[in-house]
This record gives C-alpha cells, sequence and structure tokens, in this order.
C-alpha cells in the first residue's frame, strides 16, 4: 500500500465530497495517483446512487430562473431527501444549472417515460415521411429491416433532445443532466431528482396584429 499524505486526502475529499475514509481508500487502491483515485471514487459514487434511485425524495426547491432582459423565465422543481440538502451550495449549483438548461435547450418532457405515445407514433411518422421523400428523390429504396433500424435511431435521438435529464449540460458538456443528479446523489447521500418544470417566452401563444405601415401612415396624415 501506498504511503497516503493527509494532504492528499484532503484535496481528494475537497475534489470529490467523497467520505476521509473513502478518499484514502482510493487513493490507496490507485498507488496516489488523483486522476485515479477520483475516478474510483466517482466510480464507487455512482454505485451509492444507484442504490438511492428507489428512495423518497420529497423535500428540495422550486428555482425561478429568469434570463437576462425578463423576456425568458422557467420555474423548475427538483426534490432530494431533507431540506438540510436542500439549502445546501451544491444543491442550488444545480438549480440554477438546470434552470439554465431550460432556458436554452428548451426541453418539452422531464424523461421519456413521460412522453405520450401518441406523440412518439407522430413523430415516427414525421421521420417515415421524411425518408419516404429522400428515398423518392433518390430513386433508392432501402430494406423495410434498415428503414425500420434507422426509424429506431432517429426516435431515440429525438427522445434524448427533448428530454430534459437527457440532454447534455450547457453547463458542463461532458455530462447529460441526469449524469449530474447521479453524482450530487452520491456526493450528497440523498436522492436528487427533477420533477417538473414550465419554460414561459415573453409573447408565445400570442397571435400579433398584422400592420400595413404605409396605411398607418396615410391615414395619421390625411386624420382618418
Amino acid at each position: 500500500m501506498a504511503d497516503i499524505s493527509m494532504e492528499l486526502v484532503k484535496e481528494l475529499r475537497q475534489r470529490t465530497g467523497a467520505g476521509i475514509m473513502d478518499c484514502k481508500v482510493a487513493l490507496q487502491e490507485s498507488s496516489a495517483d488523483m486522476d485515479k483515485a477520483i475516478e474510483y471514487i466517482q466510480k464507487k459514487g455512482l454505485a451509492k446512487a444507484a442504490k438511492k434511485a428507489g428512495a423518497i425524495a420529497a423535500e428540495g426547491a422550486i428555482h425561478a430562473y429568469i434570463h437576462a432582459g425578463s423576456r425568458l423565465g422557467v420555474l423548475v422543481e427538483v426534490n432530494c431527501q431533507t431540506d438540510f440538502v436542500a439549502r445546501s451550495d451544491d444543491f442550488k449549483g444545480y438549480l440554477e444549472a438546470v434552470g439554465l438548461q431550460i432556458a436554452s435547450m428548451g426541453p418539452l418532457f422531464v424523461r421519456r417515460e413521460e412522453v405520450p405515445a401518441a406523440q412518439v407514433d407522430k413523430q415516427r411518422e414525421i421521420f417515415k415521411a421524411q425518408m419516404d421523400e429522400e428515398a423518392a428523390q433518390s430513386g433508392k429504396k432501402k430494406p423495410a429491416e434498415v428503414v425500420e433500424k434507422i426509424l429506431a435511431g432517429k426516435i431515440d435521438k429525438w427522445l434524448q433532445e427533448v428530454c430534459l435529464v437527457e440532454q447534455i449540460s450547457v453547463v458542463d458538456t461532458e455530462k447529460t443532466i441526469q449524469a449530474m443528479a447521479d453524482e450530487l446523489t452520491a456526493k450528497l447521500g440523498e436522492k436528487v431528482a427533477v420533477r417538473r418544470f414550465v419554460r414561459f417566452e415573453l409573447g408565445e401563444g400570442i397571435e400579433k396584429k398584422a400592420t400595413d405601415l404605409a396605411a398607418d401612415v396615410a391615414a395619421a396624415i390625411s386624420g382618418t
């Protein structure tokens, strides 16, 4: 076993949030290599996160994110298991990251289990029609089994784009929103999960009145 200094243990603890003994074991297992020790902690941490998957998370916070210019806003509920964790800086940081994600990427659902089957079928029809059009233009028709495989891939990619937790984070482009939640779960020792959100954009859904500028000017001049 490598001789592990308290300075190394402290550094690893600061960088991962893991317990002192976990950090010491990680450094021993990785021969005091900091990068390998972090990887060790992450792997063990994710295993802990998986055990927390069935836990009931009824605490948390509703976070309001308002984009610069006040033309776009988000309300998002993220749950944890205790009020103590909900007040932590790490949890608040995740709230902000999720709010920014929703504002920037405009997801439609939290997770794919929430997507109505009818909407998936409709999207499948759209992709199928696009592929049929491409085949008609190119004169090259793909076998049915190939078409089905391509459609399945397109649907999977679409779900990744419209489901919040599967999107790549705009804050950390190495991770999805779910991966960030899993790491936070491992670090804080409590299940962290996005429950719901709503996104508001100024003027969205309002039919703007079409105006004829030339006619308006003429009317103003004539006094009518």
